[in-house]
């Protein structure tokens, strides 16, 4: 296989974006974007608002896809703030439970799960964990007094959002009820599904995905406390992670008031639709 297209330079980029039918208001303002954000990256923003192959809806300017750039950018690193609590929370809620029930080390124990649970790829993914983290000076300590042995609560801290998900739904279902009634309102499937769901909601903020008129998907589990039917848009995902944030009313009185700070500062309210609203 040949490959055939060459690299251009910033002149070249604003020259095919021209050709496309894309305006500008500011030439110097474009190259210096280009040069620092990857031609590659914003044609992903451009995608959105081709009418044909190479061509671009009438009226779309450098600078209105650059504030939706903008405003994405700002989204993503909001929402991370709040899915870090999320996390944090669960795992504490998890390991708790867990250590509580079945013991500092239980764990360790394929017993302590349900049949589904592939044990023997868990503990392999709790070693390279420790591998990974080798340098953590909680890692260090546990090494040296106990031989790498960890118990849950220490475990847990090395955990990413996908491998804490995963582990709430290898427990045993009457472990994930009880836990589950202990905090919600709602039932174990859906904080199972939701965890999912936030999981793949914060690959998609810690990658610098585009949430712009970008679905995920799969719809969150709805448990009639939505207020209405999801779907797979933001909208929906961020419904869901104020299901499962640790303070509702810090959640209504900060999240909401800087989310929509945010939707005026870049004029977004017109396009709140690509996102579901």
């Amino acid at each position: 296989m040949i490959y055939t297209k060459s690299p251009a330079t910033i002149k070249q980029q604003i020259e095919k974006l021209e050709e496309r039918g894309c305006r500008f208001e500011d030439k110097e303002y474009a190259a210096r974007c280009l040069t620092n954000i990857n031609y590659y990256r914003l044609a992903y923003y451009f995608a959105p608002f081709l009418k044909e192959k190479g061509k671009y809806k009438e009226g779309t300017t450098f600078e209105a896809v650059m504030n939706i750039y903008e405003f994405d950018r700002l989204l993503r690193r909001l929402i991370m703030t709040y899915l870090e609590e999320i996390e944090i929370s669960f795992r504490a809620l998890i390991s708790n439970y867990h250590a509580m029930k079945y013991g500092a080390l239980g764990y360790l124990n394929a017993s302590s799960f349900d049949v589904k649970h592939n044990h023997q790829a868990f503990l392999s993914k709790i070693d390279r964990l420790i591998e990974l983290n080798e340098k953590e000076d909680f890692v260090i300590h546990h090494k040296k007094k106990y031989g790498g042995i960890m118990p849950i609560w220490a475990a847990m801290e090395l955990f990413s959002f996908g491998t804490l998900s995963y582990f709430f739904a290898d427990m045993k279902t009457p472990d994930k009820k009880e836990l589950v009634s202990m905090y919600f309102d709602i039932n174990y499937r859906c904080i199972e599904d939701r965890l999912m769901c936030m999981s793949d909601l914060r690959n998609a903020c810690a990658h610098y995905t585009r949430l712009y008129e970008n679905p995920f998907s799969c719809a969150p589990r709805d448990g009639e406390d939505f207020g209405f039917t999801p779907d797979c848009t933001l909208k929906s995902y961020l419904a869901a992670a104020r299901s499962l944030y640790p303070d509702r009313e810090k959640w209504d009185n900060e999240f909401v008031p800087a989310l929509i700070s945010l939707i005026d500062r870049y004029n977004m309210e017109d396009n709140m639709k690509s996102y579901g609203f």
